[in-house]
């Protein structure tokens, strides 16, 4: 019995072992093309030590695909055929990283609902204007769009019963920007959210947990590429931008250019957020920094 067993062992493992993808390699040139190439769609700049991480991305599409080797993908991307257009959706997916999850920057939000919110609300009185527009720019699943609506819902609506909310997020993957309206998640995602929020603000089903009708009305979810000058001059009359951990993936340039941008698309009087790790210093001098307790925000005057 033993016998069989030893020999049985070694044919199993090989037999698995040739039933896996074999592991493609890219040449250094074909890397560099293509980050050129992503870099002239996206503005993200993938590092040389970011190479081996492009590898696996790309891989699971050609695997699913059933094509040889990245020059054949690579070939499929240059097309610009109807294929491409297919294919761009799970391009844009694979290169950029969707890492998000509901009050993930509760600072932002206390800023927003105690100080920003009622400065903005002061200034539409004015004016005669009772809608706030607020977008979430690489929005990525929703959750901080969601996580802004809320906040309003429950501390800002009941002193300006009035004023209405509408949220915009844009992400460049069409997949998670479908999941985002949706509005249905894990646990993953609402790990950090409080008690009260989620008792009050979504469905439990079992462990899943879908947003409720009335925060999901104030947010609309679209693709959009931030380094699309086109979409961009689009995007206008926004009094919040929240732009977190987004210009991390660019290098100087892009920066320079999507915030440029993101500068035009706010009310004079209104406020962009960037992520913990992010500076516009040497960026733009465009906006005056401003300091709320244990974050800041960069306001156009």
């Amino acid at each position: 019995m033993s016998q069989l067993t030893e020999l049985k062992l070694p044919d199993l493992s090989r037999s698995l072992v040739s039933s896996l993808p074999k592991q493609l390699m890219m040449s250094v040139s074909l890397f560099q093309e293509i980050r050129k190439y992503i870099y002239n769609s996206t503005g993200i700049y993938f590092q040389d030590n970011k190479k081996y991480l492009l590898e696996s991305r790309l891989q699971r599409r050609i695997n699913f695909l059933g094509l040889k080797n990245f020059e054949e993908y690579f070939a499929l991307l240059k097309s610009g055929g109807s294929s491409f257009a297919e294919e761009k959706k799970y391009f844009y997916e694979a290169i950029t990283i969707n890492e998000t999850f509901f009050f993930r920057n509760q600072p932002q939000l206390d800023a927003m609902a105690s100080q920003i919110f009622p400065e903005i609300i002061a200034n539409k009185n004015s004016l005669n204007r009772n809608k706030i527009r607020i977008w979430s720019a690489a929005s990525s699943s929703g959750e901080e769009a969601y996580s802004v609506a809320m906040v309003f819902q429950d501390l800002v609506r009941p002193k300006f019963p009035f004023m209405e909310l509408e949220v915009v997020g844009t992400d460049i993957s069409a997949a998670i920007v479908e999941t985002a309206n949706q509005g249905i998640y894990k646990d993953y995602s609402i790990r950090n959210a409080p008690p009260y929020y989620l008792k009050k603000y979504f469905k439990n089903n079992g462990g899943i947990y879908e947003v409720v009708p009335e925060i999901k009305k104030m947010a609309t979810f679209k693709v959009m590429n931030l380094y699309d000058d086109f979409m961009m001059k689009t995007m206008l009359n926004f009094d919040v931008i929240i732009c977190a951990n987004v210009l991390i993936y660019f290098d100087t340039a892009s920066k320079v250019k999507v915030v440029s941008h993101l500068y035009n698309s706010l009310n004079r009087g209104g406020y962009l957020f960037i992520g913990y790790s992010e500076t516009l210093q040497g960026i733009s001098k465009a906006f005056n920094l401003v300091s709320f307790p244990k974050t800041v925000g960069y306001k156009k005057e």
